[in-house]
Parts: structure tokens; C-alpha cells; sequence
């Protein structure tokens, strides 16, 4: 069992990593050290309804929380961050907190940037509907973030995300109009133990997109030996952790711990490529959560990338336990994909997109040519050129 520290603090490009079990307690104080002083919780209704995880968070924050919206969708929709804005200023707040997965969190830090930026939620709309949506304005009054991440999706150490200003049906290109540009984090509550308020079907949904950043950075074109680093280690602990956490045993707090660790290493430095372009290109045609179709695609996509370059292989049998010694490139790739595939069948993840209640399958040839345009393609690996033509016959696979 591979050790990690009980707690540790550490600074990324601006924002502080809080870990350890019972973190969420300092919460108020860490606001107080930086004179903020009141502060509005973001979440969805599930987790606001949530004794065992809102406690510990309004315990931690005291005479600092100014409010609770606890609005957000999985969708991350556009009218959900300007409700916040809204919220902020009913509540006087000046800082916000967002809590629980993915959504929730990319909902406050986009709140955070269209706080000062003057639009409001019409504006918005009106600019999707003449065909591009203007970042927000950089600004120094922006409200400051700190998150407390309660799922394994990835999406708090980041300044990334989108959140849905037209939806497909009312968008005049038939995609979705998204609005981007958001800030990081002035810090990261990773506690364990909030982790474990969260039922195991929200953790296993979001595990393989939290996984598949590990998976994704030692192939990228622009990784280097940091980034390796993080991504193969941050591997080792969530590919023995997770099937602990979210299948065989969920009370097992020592396994929870390892990964939530290996969480935020597989955060640091990442290289998004190949498989998020796969999941994007979904994302422009339906809502589907991007756990489920990166579950999916992942082996196939590995698959493919074997065939045609190396893709980091040998760092990635690392990370998966993996001992490349007395085996080819061809019995390592195949070693890889298998683990890769045992490790979401313990999540119990989908395994076929026909399975995905939001796919169609006439719909493939249009999904493999924003596969093929979307931008984390640029990060394929060194010698990649996949067309569209190429990714279909991946999609036909996964289906």
C-alpha cells in the first residue's frame, strides 16, 4: 500500500491545497487570515440537503457564512452563475465556496468572473443567439473562490470549465453556446472525509474523468518529467484506490485517502488530449455527464493510440502496477488496456455508448468531426494525425 501523508499544504499557480481529514474546519479561519468575511456557499440541492456534508462546512465557516445557493444542475447552466452573482450581493458576500462536484464548482468560479463584468443574463443569451459569447472581462474585483471538492471528477484545481448559455435546441448552429473563461482557486479543501458523505454512485460516475487526466498527460505532446511525475504517482494510488472507495469496500477511510491524493496529483500539470476531445465532441450534441462517455471510450482510445505512436505506454504501465521488463511494445499496450478496462468495470462505469440513454448512433459521423476540430486534439501525441474518418472508426468500436 503505497503511503501518503495524514495532511499537507501546497501551493499551485496561485492557489493553496488544503489536505487532510477534518480540513474543512479551518475554513473560517483561512478566510480570516485574508480578511474575507462572508462568504456564500455554491452547491446543488443534493448537497445542501446533505446534514453530513454541509455540517462540517458551516461548523468550519462559523460567523463567516453569509448564505446557501444551493441551485446548481449538472448542466452547468449560464442562469445558475448570474443567480449567484445575485445571491452575492442579497448576501453582501465576498467570497464564495463552492462545494461538491464538477458543476458546482464551475458554476462559482464563472459567477466569480461575471460578478464585475457588467453583462447580465440576457445579454449573454443575445450574443449566443448572434453566434459567439465574449469572455468576461478581466478585472481585479473579481470575488474570490476557494472550493471543497467532494467528488473525484478534477475540476478544482483549475481555472477551466464552461457553463451553457444556449442549449442545442434553442442555439442557432444546433450546438450548444457555452461561455468560458474563469480564474483559479485561491484554495483547495480536500477532505477526505466530506468525500465519504458522497453516495458511491456520484464518486464512481465521477471517477473515470478525474482517472483519465492521469491517463491523458504522459501521451501528451507537451508532457515533461513534472508532469509525468504527478500524472503516473497520482495513477499508482487512484488505480488501487478507487475500486476500495466506490466498489469492494466504501468505508475504507484509509483508501479514501490515498484517493483523494491521487485526485489532486493527476490535477497538477495535466495535459488534457485525446480522451477529453472524445468527450467534448459528446458534449456538443447532447447533455451526458462526461464520466459515462469517458468510461466508455477510454480503452478504445488507448486502443487506437497504440497502434498508431508509442502514447507514453511504458509511464502509464507504471502508473497501473504494470512491469513492462521481458514484455513488447504490444503485450504492454494490451496490458494497459486491460487495466484500464478492469479498473472501470470495478467502477461499475458503462461500458457501451448504445448504453447511454442520450446517444444515437446516425449521429457518430457528425460527434468524430468535432472529435476530430476539438482543441485538446492539439495535444495528441507526437506523430498523431486522426481524422475524423479515424475517430468514427474508434466511436463505431465504443458503440
Amino acid at each position: 500500500m503505497l503511503p501518503i501523508a495524514d495532511a499537507f499544504e501546497y501551493e499551485y499557480h496561485g492557489c493553496d491545497i488544503v489536505y487532510g481529514r477534518g480540513c474543512a474546519a479551518r475554513l473560517g479561519e483561512y478566510l480570516a487570515e485574508r480578511d474575507l468575511d462572508r462568504a456564500l456557499v455554491v452547491c446543488g440541492s443534493n448537497v445542501g440537503a446533505n446534514d453530513d456534508l454541509m455540517t462540517p462546512i458551516e461548523d468550519g465557516l462559523g460567523d463567516r457564512l453569509a448564505g446557501v445557493y444551493d441551485g446548481t444542475t449538472p448542466e452547468k447552466q449560464a442562469e445558475s452563475a448570474f443567480e449567484v452573482v445575485d445571491a452575492m450581493r442579497e448576501t453582501d458576500a465576498d467570497v464564495l465556496v463552492g462545494v461538491g462536484g464538477g458543476s458546482s464548482l464551475d458554476v462559482a468560479r464563472q459567477a466569480s468572473v461575471f460578478a464585475p463584468d457588467g453583462r447580465s443574463f440576457d445579454d449573454l443569451r443575445q450574443e449566443a443567439r448572434d453566434g459567439e459569447v465574449r469572455p468576461p472581462d478581466s478585472a481585479d474585483e473579481r470575488p474570490p473562490v476557494v472550493v471543497v471538492p467532494t467528488t473525484f471528477a478534477g475540476a478544482d484545481v483549475s481555472s477551466g470549465g464552461s457553463i451553457e448559455v444556449l442549449s442545442a435546441a434553442e442555439s442557432p448552429t444546433g450546438q450548444p453556446v457555452s461561455a468560458r473563461g474563469s480564474a483559479m482557486p485561491i484554495a483547495d479543501f480536500a477532505d477526505p472525509a466530506l468525500f465519504e458523505t458522497t453516495p458511491t454512485g456520484a464518486l464512481a460516475g465521477s471517477a473515470m474523468n478525474g482517472f483519465d487526466k492521469g491517463i491523458e498527460t504522459p501521451y501528451a505532446r507537451d508532457a515533461n518529467p513534472v508532469s509525468d511525475a504527478t500524472a503516473v504517482h497520482g495513477l499508482r494510488l487512484l488505480s488501487d484506490a478507487l475500486p476500495r472507495v466506490v466498489g469492494e469496500s466504501p468505508a475504507d477511510s484509509a483508501a479514501m485517502d490515498r484517493a483523494v491524493v491521487g485526485a489532486l496529483l493527476v490535477q497538477l500539470e495535466r495535459k488534457v488530449s485525446v480522451v477529453h476531445a472524445f468527450g467534448h465532441g459528446f458534449a456538443r450534441r447532447y447533455d451526458v455527464q462526461q464520466g459515462a462517455v469517458h468510461a466508455v471510450v477510454v480503452p478504445h482510445v488507448l486502443r487506437y493510440l497504440f497502434g498508431e505512436v508509442d502514447a507514453g505506454r511504458d509511464l502509464l504501465a507504471n502508473g497501473l502496477g504494470i512491469d513492462p521488463t521481458d514484455r513488447s511494445d504490444a503485450e504492454v499496450a494490451d496490458a494497459v488496456v486491460e487495466a484500464v478496462a478492469e479498473l472501470r468495470d470495478a467502477l461499475d462505469a458503462p461500458t457501451r455508448l448504445r448504453d447511454l440513454p442520450e446517444t444515437r448512433e446516425e449521429d457518430l459521423p457528425a460527434i468524430a468531426e468535432f472529435v476530430a476540430d476539438d482543441h485538446p486534439m492539439e495535444r495528441a501525441p507526437v506523430g498523431l494525425d486522426a481524422s475524423a474518418e479515424d475517430v468514427e472508426a474508434v466511436l463505431r468500436e465504443a458503440w
